[in-house]
């Protein structure tokens, strides 16, 4: 059964996830701006200006466990910002040649990034220098998932890549249908599921890019999909939460929000939480 609570709005902000660490939460804005404001009372710790607005979730890291915590974020800019957590200072930034949609990916001193360049960039952590980057054919809009050293994106050319991120090259590429992917991956230890503009989740087998099945709705699936033990949590934008399982794509459960969602579920201690196109947050227990 499903609890909802009228949705708080704050003009411009991003409607993926806040990121949350030590009593703040971090989020981009359609206002140009990344803003830390305090857990307990929402109070504003600082605020920090890029060049355009931001529309995919910060991420972070540390470069070791007595250093401070970076938050970095992309921008309409064509730039990674990386900001000191505490101050909200900056402490560098990376430019590419187009717009940064998606949320950036940590991996180890890493940050990688796809962008509407057309290309996956692989930046140091440490001073935002070019580590390498790698051509995907077409540009990209969703965030990275990464396991091990490959990284998982589609883009808007149809096709949906995975990279070996060591030595920077593709190493497989899944195309079904002529639709673009939006939908950022979630990956099992082997496979990968991802929402397709095609009304479709995909699961894709991490060692050679085969469909191993498909999920269809009657909508785009642009949100995120979860991975929960051997079930896949998902929405459509044809109002529709579903729960499919992860060996076989079969559905096992569904509830109709009356409204689409182009939101990612968030789950944790047997609870789901997603927002809806009607204003509402939605509740859920899975166990």
């Amino acid at each position: 059964m499903a609890r909802k609570s009228g949705a708080s709005q704050l003009k411009g902000m991003s409607n993926l996830p806040l990121l949350s660490w030590m009593e703040k939460f971090f989020f981009g804005s359609a206002d140009s701006h990344l803003y830390a404001v305090k857990s307990d009372s929402g109070n504003l710790i600082w605020k920090y200006e890029t060049g355009d607005k931001i529309l995919g979730g910060p991420n972070w890291f540390r470069k070791s466990e007595a250093a401070p915590v970076s938050i970095v974020v992309g921008s309409y800019d064509g730039k990674l910002h990386a900001v000191d957590a505490e101050s909200g200072k900056a402490q560098w930034t990376y430019e590419t040649d187009n717009f940064i949609n998606g949320s950036p990916a940590i991996l180890e001193d890493r940050v990688v990034v796809g962008g509407c360049d057309a290309r996956v960039h692989i930046v140091s952590a440490t001073d935002g220098q070019k580590i390498a980057e790698i051509d995907a054919g077409a540009y990209i809009a969703a965030s990275m998932a990464l396991a091990g050293e490959h990284g998982y994106v589609g883009h808007y050319g149809n096709k949906f890549l995975c990279f070996d991120l060591k030595n920077p090259r593709i190493i497989w590429t899944y195309q079904d249908r002529s639709f673009p992917f939006f939908s950022s991956p979630a990956v099992a230890s082997d496979r990968v599921v991802v929402g397709c503009r095609d009304k479709r989740l995909h699961c894709i087998d991490r060692a050679n890019g085969t469909q191993l099945w498909t999920f269809r709705t009657r909508g785009q699936v642009d949100g995120s999909p979860v991975i929960c033990a051997d079930k896949v949590l998902f929405g459509s934008e044809d109002g529709n939460l579903y729960l499919v399982s992860l060996a076989e794509g079969k559905e096992l459960w569904k509830y109709d929000f009356g409204e689409g969602t182009i939101a990612s579920p968030a789950v944790s201690n047997g609870k789901v939480v997603i927002g809806a196109e009607d204003g509402y947050v939605y509740c859920f227990s899975i166990q």
